[in-house]
């Protein structure tokens, strides 16, 4: 694709910013003032031709980079041949999908369907725990974010639950496992997250209806802050769920298909869900998305009647990319290359937060991060006008690292780049993060005097 004329080469920003003021609709706050006119590999380019290195896969979904050559091809071929089809049509590349897919999932997670997005498959996840236990109250965790649609979005916590009215009864909230911010503490200072996740369930338990029908959940909360759910926490998980007679939903969106350093991040901790959602990684940027369960709730739910017939169910064209990505990622051993060169990527970050203050916290695990941003490490005081500033700069220096705001804690940049992203391209977004560290005001320079540490603006 190097060296090809762009499809956009002759845009007039300046016109298309103000068409775009005209004739949009704002879904989440402001637009970018960009226009990108071409996405290759890790990088996308804007109008006015700058180049920017994209940390954030898109919107966490281009696994294998932008325009990568054999997705492109499989959409091509597809599209010429076999792009759409009633719902209740089978194609190879369904059928081919779902038996990939299960086979490199645990027994348990045996029958698949394909859907859209994420928000779709976790819809269809609700409804059929719903449909199977019979039962109808839904707990997701604060600080959580499991798509815009009806039963989705009213199991979503990080924001968005002001001026829409009621949102479907039954749904409860368990605390965010925060381990930077949670204020329960072992005597060592150590999270304490036995006690507040059996705090959380007292809690629920009191508020019940007595018709606790799932918990949902994601092993990484990306938008409420990259929390990495703490060892030994989805084992207790599903256990709580299974002493209530609930069924336990896992939500990778954004953590499957290697990103997280495993093929799936519930691997970490060896709890098997009893319904598993994908949808960003496993489409690479199309929209495809699935939801798994075992052969028992599929066989109830049919027998009883359950339906979720949607326009694109099983669609033949999506289903195809998502069968090359599962080939290639497992062909080329991306799943490992993500772990080893998610270490790189802790240790440069980790690296900065010891240069500067600003940076409180440093998490995730592959290629997942972030990095919190405060103004003071003593009381961890938000410092959001620091990270737009931040974002702002690296923008101008050519990287996309996306700063998620979330009122009870500071902004948070979220970093996931294409699992296929070499290690200078990662160097490269580093010293570009680095650069924006030193020349942003307040970022609170770490130095050392007569070997004690001094914090100075």
């Amino acid at each position: 694709m190097a060296g090809q004329p762009g499809l956009y080469s002759n845009v007039n920003t300046t016109k298309m910013l103000e068409q775009s003021q005209k004739s949009l609709i704002r879904y989440g706050g402001s637009f970018l003032p960009l226009i990108i006119t071409k996405a290759e590999g890790v990088f996308v380019y804007t109008s006015t031709g700058q180049k920017i290195l994209d940390w954030t896969s898109g919107q966490m979904s281009t696994l294998l980079g932008h325009g990568n050559p054999e997705i492109v091809k499989t959409i091509h071929d597809h599209a010429l041949q076999l792009d759409h089809l009633l719902s209740g049509m089978l194609s190879p590349p369904v059928i081919e999908l779902a038996e990939k897919l299960t086979s490199l999932l645990p027994e348990g997670l045996d029958k698949a369907m394909f859907l859209n997005t994420g928000a779709e498959s976790n819809e269809a996840a609700i409804k059929m725990a719903k449909f199977y236990t019979g039962k109808w109250e839904i707990v997701a965790l604060g600080g959580s974010w499991h798509g815009m649609t009806g039963a989705a979005h009213a199991s979503t916590y990080q924001s968005g639950r002001r001026g829409y009215g009621p949102f479907i009864p039954g749904n409860l909230v368990l605390p965010t496992p925060n381990a930077y911010r949670s204020k329960f503490r072992n005597p060592d200072g150590s999270y304490d997250w036995e006690s507040e996740l059996n705090y959380g369930w007292d809690l629920v338990d009191q508020a019940s209806a007595g018709s606790l029908a799932a918990v949902i959940l994601e092993p990484i909360l990306s938008s409420g802050g990259m929390l990495v759910l703490p060892p030994g926490y989805l084992q207790s998980m599903k256990e709580n769920c299974r002493k209530r007679g609930m069924l336990l939903i896992v939500d990778e969106a954004q953590t499957a298909i290697g990103r997280s350093g495993s093929m799936f991040a519930f691997e970490h901790d060896g709890a098997t869900p009893d319904i598993l959602t994908l949808s960003k990684t496993l489409g690479n940027g199309l929209p495809l998305a699935a939801v798994v369960t075992s052969t028992e709730i599929e066989k109830t739910c049919n027998e009883n009647g359950f339906i979720f017939y949607t326009t694109h169910a099983n669609d033949p064209l999506p289903a195809a990319v998502g069968l090359k990505v599962l080939d290639i990622v497992v062909r080329d051993g991306l799943v490992e290359r993500s772990r080893k060169l998610g270490l790189k990527l802790q240790d440069g970050l980790k690296t900065l937060k010891n240069k500067y203050a600003c940076i409180g916290d440093v998490r995730g695990r592959g290629l997942m991060a972030g990095i919190e941003i405060i103004g003071d490490p003593k009381t961890k005081q938000p410092a959001l006008e620091l990270g737009n500033a931040l974002a702002s700069r690296m923008y101008e220096l050519g990287l996309s690292a996306n700063l998620a705001t979330v009122a009870a804690f500071a902004g948070v940049f979220r970093i996931a780049p294409p699992i296929t992203v070499t290690e200078d391209e990662l160097s490269l977004g580093l010293g570009i993060m680095e650069e924006a560290f030193k020349s942003v005001p307040g970022t609170l320079n770490t130095t050392t005097q007569n070997g004690v540490g001094i914090t100075k603006l």
